[in-house]
């Protein structure tokens, strides 16, 4: 007689399903969360002509300050009577704007400012980083302000303050990972071989700063949610009736006593959508870094 092998159970393979699953959402929780927060803003932000109940800047002196759910406003009127929500639809624009465009911005101008001072060395490397080493030394927000009322408010000069800000963050650690990396056996070959300079930067150091760029980048997505509110608060950014997450915060502080939402729900939303770009780089830290995610099996 012939053995014939016993068939495999299909319980076997829901194992290996939920093993995949886990393992394709970065291993835990938190990377589906943040990145469901930021993919329905982003989708709010697109549809938000076509969604929105109401048109954002259309007052009306007789529903101010209405409570949520009265007067056919879902989440209530503001200090002039406009409809809430759809401020909040239309300023979701904005809010990604001066969080993403800074973030980039910053990232080229810095990552290149540390690439190079990184890689070159000697008196350039301790100028710039003398330079970096003064513009730490002020509160970010304080020199955010300071730049701000230098070039006056507006859009345009807040996005600016926001990537000065920034770039010395990004020019500090992309400097001291190729400080790390020029001392690396490959690199030190490539430049034994007589490879050019530029082509060592940019095939062999550039490609290993990619990742904690990436985890980095997005972190700092989320703090630019919030320092953008915070200019915006204090007048520096799009300037009145433009749908914007943090004048609506300021123009509710007439409010609090009276219509608390007015300020409050803005306010809620500024920080959810900081925290899914937090949870978001979290996810993407762990699937990228294999120590991490050994850590939390």
């Amino acid at each position: 007689m012939n053995a014939t092998a016993a068939p495999v159970p299909r319980t076997v393979s829901r194992p290996r399903l939920r093993e995949r699953l886990r393992t394709a959402g970065g291993g835990n929780a938190t990377t589906a969360i943040g990145g469901g927060i930021v993919a329905l803003t982003v989708l709010v932000a697109l549809l938000a002509p076509w969604i929105a109940p109401a048109d954002p800047l259309a007052t009306d002196p007789s529903a101010i300050g209405l409570a949520p759910f009265s007067g056919g406003h879902l989440l209530g009127t503001d200090e002039v009577g406009r409809d809430i929500l759809s401020r909040l639809m239309h300023g979701s624009r904005l809010a990604l704007l001066v969080a993403v465009v800074p973030t980039l911005l910053a990232l080229l101008i810095g990552g290149l400012i540390g690439l190079v001072s990184g890689y070159a060395g000697g008196w350039l490397d301790s100028v710039l980083m003398r330079v970096f080493d003064v513009m730490f030394s002020f509160p970010g927000i304080l020199l955010a302000l300071g730049i701000g009322v230098a070039l006056g408010p507006g859009l345009t000069s807040m996005v600016i303050a926001m990537v000065v800000v920034t770039v010395p963050e990004f020019g500090r650690i992309v400097r001291g990972s190729v400080v790390s990396l020029r001392q690396e056996q490959y690199v030190e070959a490539a430049a034994v071989l007589g490879y050019r300079h530029r082509r060592i930067a940019l095939r062999h150091i550039v490609p290993n700063l990619l990742g904690g760029l990436t985890v980095f980048a997005t972190l700092q997505t989320g703090r630019n949610v919030i320092l953008g509110a915070s200019l915006a608060f204090l007048g520096l950014g799009a300037q009145p009736p433009a749908p914007d997450w943090g004048q609506m915060l300021s123009g509710g502080r007439a409010l609090l006593v009276t219509s608390p939402h007015v300020a409050t729900i803005p306010g809620l939303v500024i920080v959810v959508l900081a925290i899914g770009f937090n949870l978001l780089g979290d996810g993407v830290r762990d699937r990228l870094d294999p120590r991490s995610r050994r850590s939390r099996s």
